[in-house]
């Protein structure tokens, strides 16, 4: 029997079938995507202007949430311009290597999230914890450097993932059940043995999302034992508040990540298939569209940067008029 050419088994397209079961209903899902999708450009836009304009947020905090930023356009962006190209035009095709691009943005970028939260954790444990010392710590070489390790561990583990799902053989179909390339959902059009792809992905969310979970626990159980015996009502209150945006950060980040990893691998045919492409899609929108919302709202500093613009903006009218 003659081998299959790896170009025989490599299909030039895949067909991205949107939220099967709600094919008629796309079209009203689509204004929510939108509308949050619009916030997060908006909202993140915003947040680098400011973060790089402002001389009072040239700080680690600041820095860090523009990364926070830069990491959620990347995320929405890679997703979301093509899911509402299916549900408004039904252009639903995409080629095999641009799938596999967006898979590897997708699952770089989520997991450089973690990493960024999991430095943010840090950061406020620091700054906490340790306040006369704070600047010594974290200076600006100490922060690029936790960045570009944070985006090469992503990077590096998610190559290796990538690899795995284009060297397999897909011979049942080309059509993907779902808005965008996730690998598991890639790899089940296979008809080899895709086993590599659970266990290493299971591996790469542990390595990944368990190893900063554990240190955000362990940076504020020690800010908690810090914030506990301050004596001071008022100044346990203050550092309770500078971690308020981040802890809501972490809920709207690995609170659906959670869900999603459960369908993926534990769900099994007990959850509709349109339930999971759901939140899977709220796991790559809310928290871009929700953290520069969080942040502005919950930071002192931000707002009267804000407010600072406005101002300059009215007077300027005031003047001209």
């Amino acid at each position: 029997m003659p081998l299959l050419n790896q170009t025989d088994v490599t299909p030039a397209s895949f067909i991205l079938n949107g939220i099967p079961g709600l094919e008629d209903m796309h079209i009203w899902i689509s204004f929510p995507f939108c509308s949050m999708y619009v916030v997060a450009v908006v909202g993140n836009c915003g947040l680098l202007y400011l973060i790089l304009y402002e001389d009072s947020l040239h700080r680690p905090m600041y820095y860090f949430l523009a990364m926070l930023s830069l990491t959620d356009l990347v995320i929405c962006s890679s997703t979301i311009p093509k899911a509402l190209c299916i549900f408004w035009f039904h252009l639903k095709d995409i080629g095999f290597d641009e799938c596999l691009v967006q898979m590897f943005f997708i699952h770089t970028f989520t997991g450089m999230e973690s990493g960024v939260l999991m430095l943010m954790a840090l950061d406020r444990h620091v700054a906490i914890c340790y306040p006369l010392r704070y600047s010594a710590i974290l200076t600006n070489d100490v922060i690029g450097k936790a960045g570009l390790a944070t985006f090469l561990r992503a990077v590096l583990l998610i190559i290796p993932l990538i690899f795995i799902t284009k060297q397999l053989p897909y011979c049942r179909g080309n059509m993907i059940h779902h808005t965008y390339c996730d690998q598991l959902s890639v790899a089940k059009l296979s008809c080899g043995n895709i086993k590599a792809n659970i266990i290493y992905g299971l591996m790469v969310a542990f390595l990944i999302g368990g190893f900063d979970i554990l240190c955000i626990t362990v940076s504020y159980t020690m800010i908690l034992r810090v914030v506990v015996s301050l004596s001071s009502a008022d100044a346990r209150q203050k550092a309770f508040s500078t971690c308020t945006a981040h802890i809501c950060a972490i809920v709207f980040s690995y609170s659906p990540a959670f869900f999603c990893v459960f369908f993926n691998h534990f769900g099994g045919h007990t959850i509709p298939p349109s339930c999971h492409i759901i939140v899977a899609n709220i796991y790559l929108l809310l928290p871009p569209t929700m953290n520069p919302i969080v942040y502005g709202v919950k930071t002192k500093q931000i707002r009267d940067c804000v407010m600072k613009i406005l101002s300059g903006s009215k007077e300027m009218k005031s003047q001209s008029v």
